[in-house]
C-alpha cells in the first residue's frame, strides 16, 4: 500500500494519455513494493517497514512543499486536528496493509483491500454530509458481496490477515473522507506535510521498539521499498498534473491484474478463481460507482472535483 500524494502541481495542459501512461506506470512500480514488502515482512516487523516508508516519504513531502513556499506557511490549517486525525488514519492503514501482507497472499490481499473506494462513498455520508442514492447503495452492497465470495466458507481463511486487510481498507476510506473534507479550506500542501511530519514522528515512536538488525540483502530490499514508494508517488503526481483525477481513478483497478501477476511470478501462487470472480464483483461496483458519481457531478448534484480527490488512488 502507498502512502498518499495529497500535494500536487498547478495543473498544466491536459494530456490525457500521458496521466493514463504514468498512473499505470506507478501502480506497477506500487505491486513491486508490495511484493518487496511481503518478502520483508516475513522476517522483519511491519512497524520498522513502516518507520523506514515514511522516512522516505517525509523527506519527499518537505523537498517538494518547500519548493513551493516556505514550510511555516503549510503548517497553517482550519482544521489541525482532522489534519492530524487523517495522518494517524494513514498510518495505521499502512500498519494494518503490512501485518496482512505478513499472511495474505498478494492478490488476494489486492482483491480486498479494492472494497475502500466502497468504503468511502459510505463513510461519506456522516463525514461529508453526502447524499448516496439507492443506485450507489446499491452498487456498493454487490461490491461487499464480491468481498464476501472472497472470504466464502472454503476459501480465504478469515484469520488475523484478513481482518487487517479490512481493517486496512476501512481506515483508508475515513482517510479519504477526511481528506476531503480539509480540502475545502487547507491547500493540498499542507495535507501533504501533515501527513509526511505526524506519519514520521508516529511511525518512529513506535517503530523504534521494533527494530531489527538488517544484513545487506534486508537493507537492499529495505531500500528498494524506500526508492520505489517515492518514485511512484513522483509519478502518480505528474499524473495528476496531465489528467483530471476522476478520468485516472478506473485505473487505479489496474493493481488487481497486475497483483495476480506477481504473486504467480514472484511467489508462486495462483489466485483461486471464486476469489477472482469476487475480485472482478469489486472491482465492477467500484467502477459503477465511479461513473455514477462523476455523472453526478457534471449535472451539478455534486461540486467539482477537488484536488484531494487524488487520494483515492492507489494506497
Amino acid at each position: 500500500m502507498t502512502e498518499p500524494h495529497a500535494g500536487q502541481p498547478r495543473r498544466r495542459a491536459d494530456n490525457i494519455a500521458l496521466g493514463i501512461g504514468l498512473t499505470l506506470l506507478a501502480i506497477v512500480i506500487f505491486g513491486i513494493q508490495d511484493a518487496v514488502s511481503k518478502s520483508l515482512v516475513q522476517t522483519h516487523s511491519p512497524f520498522q517497514l513502516a518507520m523506514l516508508r515514511f522516512w522516505a516519504f517525509a523527506a519527499f513531502s518537505l523537498v517538494l512543499v518547500s519548493r513551493q513556499g516556505p514550510l511555516r506557511e503549510a503548517f497553517r490549517s482550519k482544521y489541525p486536528w482532522l489534519q492530524w486525525l487523517r495522518a494517524i488514519l494513514l498510518v495505521v492503514d499502512i500498519w494494518f496493509f503490512a501485518m496482512a501482507l505478513k499472511t495474505v497472499p498478494l492478490a488476494e490481499l489486492q482483491a480486498v483491500v479494492l472494497v475502500y473506494p466502497l468504503m468511502a462513498t459510505l463513510v461519506a455520508i456522516p463525514i461529508l454530509g453526502e447524499k448516496v442514492g439507492l443506485f450507489r447503495l446499491v452498487a456498493v452492497f454487490i461490491g461487499f458481496c464480491g468481498a464476501l465470495v472472497i472470504v466464502r466458507p472454503g476459501g480465504l481463511p478469515i484469520d488475523g490477515g484478513v481482518i487487517f486487510a479490512i481493517l486496512s481498507a476501512a481506515s483508508y476510506a475515513v482517510y479519504i473522507a477526511l481528506t476531503r473534507k480539509v480540502s475545502s479550506a487547507d491547500t493540498t500542501a499542507t495535507s501533504m506535510v501533515y501527513v509526511g511530519v505526524v506519519g514520521l514522528l508516529l511511525t518512529t515512536a513506535v517503530g523504534v521498539f521494533f527494530w531489527q538488525p538488517m544484513d545487506l540483502a534486508a537493507m537492499l530490499q529495505m531500500g528498494l521499498v524506500m526508492v520505489t514508494s517515492t518514485a511512484a508517488h513522483g509519478l502518480m503526481m505528474v499524473a495528476l498534473s496531465r489528467a483530471p483525477a476522476s478520468t485516472l481513478q478506473p485505473f487505479n483497478y489496474f493493481a488487481l491484474p497486475w497483483g495476480i501477476f506477481l504473486s504467480y511470478q514472484v511467489f508462486g501462487h495462483l489466485i483461486d478463481p471464486a476469489a477472482l470472480i469476487g475480485g472482478g464483483i469489486i472491482v465492477g461496483a467500484g467502477l459503477v460507482v465511479m461513473a455514477r458519481e462523476r455523472h453526478l457531478s457534471r449535472v451539478g448534484r455534486r461540486g467539482e472535483m477537488t484536488a484531494a480527490e487524488e487520494e483515492t488512488l492507489p494506497h
